[in-house]
């Protein structure tokens, strides 16, 4: 497996979490209905060259529009899609090219210590509600309808195990680890606002690091909204290898940019 098909296939697995996938000939259809308004859950997922692009596009629409899901499509290898793309816009779908990192960590463990008053803990049913507070609280993530009920799908499947960093007993910042097969990923890494700028991340990261390691995985991956998330982690040994780009089509409601506060990326 190509290193481009080993990150879609654990794109596919993390999205297999919170969603239900319908192979199709051309690609995937992921969708969880009591989640309309989460654009990773509903999707038509295409990365192999379309035969017809008109028949799939009216297939997807056809499909979420039944329930009740606004039409999108998530494209990748975009040189195999131009036909598909040309197609999108007489179809009226609005477009936006987004470019996200793929980072690797290099398995390098850093003997970074907690801070004075740091400790971190598992996220369990005792303390779930102070994770979730922390999540609900960045923008980035979609607003709390979304991140609520995808948090809590995560916490409850077997492949997450989700840490909380607390400040003096105050919870301050959480991450959890996706683990598939052999290898890992980190997701919904937030710290509270007053927090921020202490080097709290790179300490839960650092543990979490050391988890993977003491699990087996062979790699650790994460995928940075943006750069400037991409840059935080390459300060804790994770090397951008390679740079996914994707078009994301829909018929309606936010760009992915503007719920991620950077229009103008």
């Amino acid at each position: 497996m190509d290193l481009f098909q080993e990150i879609l296939e654990l794109d596919a697995a993390y999205l297999e979490t919170f969603s239900t996938r319908i192979q199709r000939s051309w690609g995937s259809l992921f969708f969880n209905e009591q989640q309309a308004n989460y654009y990773d859950a509903n999707h038509a997922h295409i990365s192999e060259a379309c035969e017809n692009p008109q028949r799939i596009i009216d297939e997807v629409v056809s499909f979420y529009k039944s329930r009740g899901i606004v039409p999108r499509f998530y494209i990748y290898n975009l040189e195999l899609q131009q036909e598909l793309i040309r197609t999108l816009t007489v179809n009226l779908f609005q477009q936006e090219e987004l470019i996200s990192p793929v980072q690797l960590w290099n398995r390098q463990l850093s003997d970074m210590s907690l801070g004075a008053g740091n400790t971190i803990e598992t996220v369990t049913h005792a303390n779930v509600q102070d994770a979730l507070d922390i999540e609900c609280g960045i923008k980035e993530f979609g607003g709390r309808e979304v991140v609520e009920k995808t948090f809590m799908t995560q916490f409850n499947h077997p492949s997450f195990t989700h840490y909380l960093l607390r400040r003096d007993g105050i919870p301050a910042s959480t991450a959890c680890l996706m683990r598939h097969h052999d290898q890992a990923r980190i997701e919904s890494v937030a710290t509270r606002e007053a927090y921020r700028g202490k080097g709290l991340v790179g300490e839960l990261i650092r543990f979490i690091q050391k988890e993977a390691m003491d699990r087996g995985h062979q790699k650790l991956w994460v995928f940075p909204i943006n750069e400037t998330v991409e840059k935080i982690y390459q300060k804790y040994g994770f090397q951008t290898i390679d740079r996914l780009r994707t078009v994301h089509a829909f018929t309606s409601g936010r760009s992915i940019r503007e719920i991620h506060g950077n229009e103008s990326k």
